[in-house]
């Protein structure tokens, strides 16, 4: 089928709000409302660029691959990473059969090419909407992201669809992802209201890691491998390390969150989602020292990036189960909301987010308050 894409504007009068372009060469719709810029890609259904419209700047909290390039000083070859990707069906390695059969890392969603794109705009809202079929693992995906005018929140909801006949565990990870120049050392933190976790047993990597595999430990104190324990708030200062640890959002909450504060320019990103789609959340922390670094904050239906069987096979951990099931023939639909925005002087780090009656309520641990409208809710 052709690929098309359809811009409707609902009074000629109101501004362009969403946009058909290129971003880092990839096909793309931009939608703005005032407050905030996303940019989202056709291939992937990737959320690849978020930017505050008055910031001179123009500075993202998403990885950029290309932009890391650049930044070293290079020329960017064949596209690379970026920002907040789709991991479905899968996240991390398939199983050896699976990876004889063509199935590819991370599930295919984050590399197709989505046969459809509609893009809207009127006056109190834009929004873009694609939709694809994965052929390997018989499953349709459509993904609606939306703005409304004057918040600094997006609202992102995926709905997928069985095109099978059995019951079948599904893998699925929002792959959201910090990268330079947003993430440097020493100045962003990253928290969420998590309690038990646990260090993913040794994966091999360019660099070697500094937490102990396969440890458990209380968020955010995390164990060493040569003793002693390390705090995961913060991006470490002059040390290569690649590690990655899991987390289950507090089972007490209805909400999840993860929020990213760089300090020094007073700039607040986050999510906000529903704990039971999305139990755990996956840090990668692939802090390399230079312009490649990342820190994957990655908000899951299973704890780790491995295979749907062994996810299975460990059935829970911590009392809360590694997987999902999604019936024959049936559609599961998530949702959840990103925002971006500053925040006063003195906030100097995030005790809770609060979402009720269409605010979101971000609070520090010295008590100062920040409300953003979130009109839509989850």
């Amino acid at each position: 089928m052709r690929r098309f894409v359809m811009v409707l504007i609902a009074w000629a009068a109101v501004p362009l709000l969403a946009q058909v372009t290129e971003f880092e060469g990839r096909p793309a719709v931009v939608l703005s409302n005032g407050k905030v810029e996303l940019t989202v890609t056709v291939s992937g259904a990737t959320l690849a660029n978020l930017v505050l419209l008055d910031d001179p700047d123009a500075l993202s909290p998403f990885w950029n691959a290309a932009r890391a390039v650049r930044l070293a000083g290079g020329q960017p070859g064949a596209p690379g990473g970026l920002g907040h990707f789709l991991c479905l069906d899968g996240f991390g390695a398939p199983s050896q059969e699976e990876l004889k059969a063509g199935y590819p890392f991370h599930g295919e969603a984050g590399r197709m090419k989505f046969e459809r794109v509609e893009s809207a705009g009127s006056r109190n809202a834009s929004s873009v909407t694609l939709t694809a079929r994965l052929p390997l693992a018989q499953e349709q995906i459509t993904r609606t992201v939306q703005l409304v005018d004057g918040e600094q929140v997006a609202y992102v909801q995926t709905e997928v669809e069985s095109l099978l006949s059995i019951d079948r565990p599904i893998s699925w990870a929002e792959h959201a992802t910090l990268g330079p120049p947003f993430l440097e050392p020493g100045k962003v933190i990253v928290d969420m209201p998590a309690g038990r976790c646990r260090v993913r047993a040794e994966k091999p990597g360019p660099i070697p890691g500094r937490l102990a595999p396969l440890k458990d430990f209380e968020w955010p104190m995390a164990p060493l491998r040569k003793g002693g324990n390390v705090n995961l708030l913060s991006v470490p200062e002059n040390e290569a390390a690649l590690d990655l640890a899991t987390c289950a959002i507090d089972p007490s909450r209805d909400y999840g969150y993860v929020a990213a504060l760089r300090r020094d320019r007073r700039l607040l990103f986050g999510y906000v989602f529903h704990r039971r789609e999305y139990p755990w959340l996956m840090s990668w922390m692939n802090y390399t020292g230079d312009p490649q670094a990342a820190r994957g904050i990655e908000f899951a239906t299973q704890p780790f990036d491995v295979s749907r069987r062994e996810t299975v096979d460990a059935h829970e951990m911590f009392g809360i189960p590694t997987y999902q099931w999604l019936p024959a023939k049936s559609k599961m639909r998530t949702r959840f909301l990103l925002f971006y925005t500053r925040v006063p002087e003195g906030f100097e780090d995030v005790a809770d987010v609060v979402l009720e009656s269409g605010k979101l309520r971000i609070v520090s641990r010295s008590n100062k308050t920040l409300v953003l409208n979130a009109s839509l809710g989850l």
